[in-house]
Parts: C-alpha cells; sequence; structure tokens
C-alpha cells in the first residue's frame, strides 16, 4: 500500500468481524509499528494485547469511566491492545531531571505517534483499530497488571472491520495552515 494512500483510507473503525486476530499478526504490526519515532530515541512505547474475552469485558464494563460507546467497541472487538508508555523516559534525561518545558507531556505525545504506526500498521495487515482516550488508568490497572514503571496512554481495539465508514469532513489546508 502506498503512504499516502494509506493515511489518507485509513479509518476509525468501531465494528469488527467474529474473526480472531492471532498473536503472529500482532507481531508483524509491532514490528512495524516500533519504528515510530521516539524523544531521543528512548522507545518507551509498549503493546500489550488482550484476547481473552473475561478480561476485555471487564475492561469494557469496569473501566470506561460509563462511556457506553467504548464499552460496546471494546466488546465487539476480538482483541484490545493496551498502548503502554514506559513512564518519566520520554521528556526526561537519564537521571530523571526534565529535558523539556514540556515535562511529562512529551511521554502523550510519543504515544500518539506510536499509535497511529500503530493503526497504520494494523491497517496495512486488512486490519482495523480506533484509539480511545476514555478509560480510567487505575481501573485498568486493577484489572491488568500493567508492569511497574509504566503507564496506559491509550486503549486501542483491533480486528477485522466490519464497516468501512466514509471519510469524514476535513478542514481545508488554509484553515490548518499559517505562514509568516
Amino acid at each position: 500500500m502506498e503512504l499516502i494512500e494509506g493515511i489518507k483510507s485509513r479509518r476509525s473503525i468501531r465494528k469488527f468481524t467474529d474473526q480472531p486476530v492471532t498473536k503472529e499478526l500482532m507481531e508483524e504490526i509491532v514490528d512495524i509499528a516500533r519504528f515510530a519515532p521516539s524523544w531521543k530515541n528512548t522507545q518507551s512505547v509498549r503493546y500489550m494485547l488482550i484476547t481473552d474475552k473475561a478480561v476485555k469485558d471487564r475492561i469494557a464494563d469496569e473501566a470506561v469511566m460509563g462511556f457506553e460507546w467504548n464499552t460496546k467497541i471494546i466488546k465487539g472487538a476480538p482483541a484490545l491492545v493496551l498502548l503502554l508508555t514506559v513512564d518519566k523516559r520520554a521528556g526526561y534525561e537519564r537521571d530523571g531531571s526534565e529535558s523539556t518545558s514540556k515535562g511529562e507531556h512529551w511521554q502523550s505525545f510519543d504515544a500518539g505517534i506510536a499509535s497511529e504506526a500503530f493503526s497504520l500498521a494494523a491497517f496495512a495487515k486488512g486490519l482495523g483499530s480506533v484509539i480511545l482516550g476514555v478509560y480510567d488508568e487505575a481501573a485498568v490497572a486493577g484489572i491488568v497488571e500493567i508492569p511497574e514503571g509504566q503507564k496506559v496512554s491509550a486503549l486501542i481495539p483491533v480486528g477485522y472491520p466490519d464497516e468501512d465508514p466514509e471519510a469524514p469532513k476535513r478542514k481545508e489546508v488554509a484553515d490548518l495552515l499559517t505562514v509568516k
């Protein structure tokens, strides 16, 4: 798939078929996504694949802050990826001091880059995904053992698409680009 076509045609998928997502396919996707850039090449993003229906359902029922839309999406996806970040790495020096005025915010920036690289890689491999931000991190950590020193940065339901949504309206370049 051509890169620009992939960027323009990838959609957030919220409805999936029942076809399972294999560990091997997820390894291929992470193998591609790991090339996403990161702060000083810290590569601080990690991926946790959840295919156990009971665990997915608990996250959907207990950890999305009552947001029913996310509950439905997670329960309908054959797989859920927790995008994790190693805490206090992006935006920090090895001694723990901040490298930027953005402080901890840079961690979210790296997670955003990685989640888009992951989603594009999944799309190129025939899967759909959607990046969810409405969740309770402590509740997720109470359901799934998050490795020490890591934080949940996003929930990404993944599966074979059972929908082909139209592209949402996009702003014009003139509304987005300022030249000085």
